[in-house]
């Protein structure tokens, strides 16, 4: 459990730290992908879109990246259970279903790297 929150806390901390730099400097980390093919991968605009988010501006994060957007919650829900699973029984063991929603997600954003590209 300590493990957990202590990982918790270090990322939230990362979180607002960047959040604080990106609001301070307008400077924030470039995509290697973009910057060496110029084509948008899945991820693109998700520090725009974490951004929105914070704001409370939902319609600024749709236009960020709306399939991330739409898997946030499903993505969401999977640490979460996975946190509680860790605290439970302090592993663990990935479940077949697990292994076919990520698969699942990560077929979803491949096919959403391609279609922005396309459109």
């Amino acid at each position: 459990m300590r493990r957990l929150l202590t990982g918790l806390l270090g990322m939230a901390a990362v979180g607002a730290g960047y959040t604080l730099w990106v609001n301070l400097t307008h400077l924030s980390i470039p995509c290697p992908f973009h910057a060496v093919t110029g084509l948008w991968c899945p991820g693109c605009g998700v520090t725009r879109m974490c951004l929105a988010l914070l704001r409370l501006d939902i319609a600024g994060a749709w236009q960020a990246n709306p399939v991330l957007l739409l898997l946030l919650p499903l993505l969401g829900g999977l640490l979460g259970y996975r946190a509680v699973v860790y605290v439970r029984r302090g592993s663990v063991p990935t479940a077949r279903w697990e292994t076919l929603v990520w698969s699942g997600m990560a077929v979803v954003l491949v096919i959403w790297g391609i279609w922005r590209n396309i459109v």
